[in-house]
């Protein structure tokens, strides 16, 4: 997928003619050498490789040791490709060494590295953030809330929380938190509780939802801003979209919120004012991932503003240039 996505390297993203006759054009460039360290699966390894030549960009790999020998593979055959293909073999590095100082030394390396980007847990993410001279493109925690508004079909709610949830829990789009409106409270709550129980999922609750949960656990404060990645999700009513969009406010990550209603007003202020790399209505956190929105594969999902926001794919491995075509023209 990532091979068939259009070349954006000289990609013209913008172009004006001046009143003095000068062209401007605003160009794609690479962003130059990527540092990516990361603890997930070895096909990430080949993903994120695809992703940085693709988008002109040399990559220096520096996986996990629990899928050491797998990443050394995968790169050795990766090397060989980007070789046959007429690449220089350094455009793809492997990193072999286990030893921890080495990720600090690389991200000492600001004259020769462009970009960090680390992908794993927030122990990693968060030293990395703090070490490295360059820039970073990271997100720290992932959590994610399903909010089902006074006009939601509860069927549908329903499918999408137990999806958000259980479709794979230990990934940063899943979702930790569910934000019920007073009004379907009492119809809602009972059913996903089940649903949800019959799962194998522990429930945290504030009190109004222990009411209708039984064997819900109390929750505090820190139970609404955790990051589960496992069978347990916070529940919170609320009497108002306000309230809604305060509380995920509050206690979210700005990684992925979805709203579940047939109230086009409601879904539309949610998605203007929820503060998030992806908001979503009527469907599953889940599908805050590059592959599914089409961008062939993705390198992390970004919660910062600079550079990158939302899932990182080839184009968020870029930057652009300004390229101006004049015939003689000086300024007065």
């Amino acid at each position: 997928e990532v091979a068939a996505l259009p070349e954006p390297i000289g990609e013209v993203m913008d172009s004006s003619v001046r009143p003095n006759g000068l062209e401007v054009l605003k160009v794609r460039v690479p962003l130059g050498v990527v540092f990516f360290i990361y603890e997930s699966r070895p096909n990430v390894t080949a993903d994120a490789a695809a992703i940085c030549v693709k988008s002109g960009n040399a990559v220096i790999l520096r996986g996990g040791k629990e899928a050491a020998h797998s990443n050394r593979a995968i790169a050795e055959f990766l090397v060989e490709a980007a070789v046959a293909a007429g690449l220089p073999a350094d455009a793809v590095q492997l990193v072999t060494t286990a030893d921890r100082e080495a990720v600090g030394h690389f991200l000492a390396l600001d004259k020769y590295i462009t970009v960090a980007i680390p992908r794993g847990g927030e122990g990693l993410i968060r030293r990395v953030a703090a070490e490295a001279k360059m820039p970073v493109i990271k997100h720290f925690t992932g959590n994610c809330h399903v909010y089902v508004d006074a006009a939601a079909d509860l069927d549908m709610a329903e499918r999408i929380t137990v999806n958000a949830k259980c479709q794979r829990m230990g990934v940063c789009n899943a979702a930790e938190s569910l934000v019920v409106h007073s009004g379907v409270a009492h119809a809602f709550l009972p059913r996903i509780g089940q649903a949800l129980a019959e799962r194998g999922i522990e429930l945290r609750a504030d009190e109004r939802a222990r009411e209708l949960l039984p064997g819900a656990l109390a929750a505090g404060d820190e139970d609404f801003a955790a990051e589960y990645l496992g069978p347990t999700m916070s529940v919170k009513i609320v009497d108002s979209l306000d309230e809604a969009v305060r509380h995920i406010d509050r206690f979210g990550s700005q990684h992925t919120e979805a709203i579940v209603t047939s109230d086009l007003a409601a879904a539309r202020e949610f998605v203007a004012r929820v503060d998030s790399s992806a908001v979503i209505v009527n469907a599953s956190t889940r599908f805050n991932d590059g592959g599914q929105f089409g961008l062939g594969a993705e390198i992390g999902i970004s919660t910062d503003k600079l550079h990158a926001r939302g899932p990182c794919g080839v184009k968020e491995l870029t930057s652009y240039k300004y390229v101006v075509y004049g015939n003689g023209q000086v300024r007065e």
